[in-house]
């Protein structure tokens, strides 16, 4: 697929961002790019006061500027101010995006389609793709190369399976759901019990599903397991990054945000708008409240109340975990003066 060259003058940028243009408005732009990297046919962008210093070293042929934010304007390049730099960003990576490839329209001649399974309008199912007894496909869905899909599975109309993603046994896909390739979902959930006998572990079955609501987005290699029994669900427009790991039965809310190579152990219950950084760890039936955050590389072992801060191993309150590292800190000074002064 040819990809042709996108430009915009620096008078259609702002146009296109409804932002006020300062400076000449025919500067041809050809790509977005950071102020380091930028040559004079790119757009960059300063968000705060610390990269505004940057600009008069950037080669960069105009800038996108959070309003309220002084920037040296004296060698007249074009300046175009938005409420929000940081917003505009997307807007302005979603005009030079490129078309990305995909199947053609149809089902590629290698697929497998059980005769059972439904098929919606204007689906694109590509090479070596299956699909199992009673599958629900809906309008417009993409099945890249490799996808999988068990039996009586369901498929909601616009969403896209990237390359190998594989998916269980009655799981259900909403709307507008995006999984980035190698995504598993409906996996057995990780449980076993000792034998009576001492001989091993018994494997207890996992005879759930999983259910991802609208518009949710599922970074490369992560896992949904299934619920033991019920569902494990992910809530509508919430994104989950790269490797991470969901347990059986989580119940995730609406618009939360899972930073890469988080796991989340069994029956973990998350609020809407909660946000985790990368590899944070949750212990198993731990509930954490709507509008929490949680600090990256932290270890939630109890409860975490809507709207608070947790930092740390096992992770505190934020202020008070940031009070224990200054602490911390001055350790190794008090042991010195310590030892100054105790008696000979």
């Amino acid at each position: 697929m040819h990809m042709s060259q996108l430009t915009f003058t620096t008078q259609q940028l702002a146009q296109q961002l409804g932002g006020t243009l300062h400076g000449p408005g025919e500067v041809v732009i050809t790509g977005v790019q950071s102020l380091v990297d930028a040559g004079p046919g790119d757009v960059s962008f300063i968000i705060d006061a610390r990269y505004a210093r940057a600009w008069s070293e950037s080669k960069a042929g105009a800038v996108i500027v959070s309003d309220g934010l002084e920037v040296d304007a004296a060698d007249g390049r074009p300046r175009i101010v938005v409420p929000n730099a940081e917003l505009a960003t997307a807007r302005v990576l979603e005009l030079f995006q490129q078309p990305e490839w995909g199947p053609e329209p149809g089902v590629d001649p290698t697929a497998r389609i059980h005769p059972t399974a439904t098929l919606g309008q204007q689906v694109r199912i590509g090479a070596y793709v299956s699909v199992g007894p009673g599958c629900r496909i809906g309008n417009g869905v993409v099945l890249h190369d490799g996808v999988r899909l068990y039996a009586n599975v369901t498929i909601g109309d616009g969403c896209v399976l990237h390359a190998n993603t594989v998916i269980r046994d009655r799981c259900t896909l909403g709307r507008g759901v995006i999984l980035h390739q190698n995504v598993s979902i409906g996996a057995d959930g990780f449980g076993y019990r000792p034998a009576p006998n001492g001989a091993g572990l018994i494997k207890i079955p996992h005879i759930g599903t999983v259910i991802i609501e609208d518009g949710v987005e599922i970074g490369a290699n992560s896992c949904v397991d299934r619920g033991k029994f019920g569902p494990t669900v992910i809530g509508a427009g919430t994104k989950i990054d790269n490797l991470c790991q969901i347990g059986h039965n989580c119940r995730i809310g609406r618009c939360c945000v899972i930073a890469g190579c988080t796991g989340l152990s069994g029956s973990v219950t998350v609020g809407d708008g909660v946000q985790m950084g990368g590899a944070c760890g949750i212990a198993d039936h731990v509930t954490i409240g709507s509008g929490a955050r949680i600090g990256g590389f932290s270890m939630v072992i109890r409860d975490v109340m809507p709207g608070q801060t947790v930092l740390g191993h096992p992770a505190e309150d934020g202020r008070t975990a940031l009070r224990q590292w200054a602490c911390v800190r001055k350790l190794p000074g008090l042991l010195q003066q310590l030892s100054k002064e105790r008696p000979a």
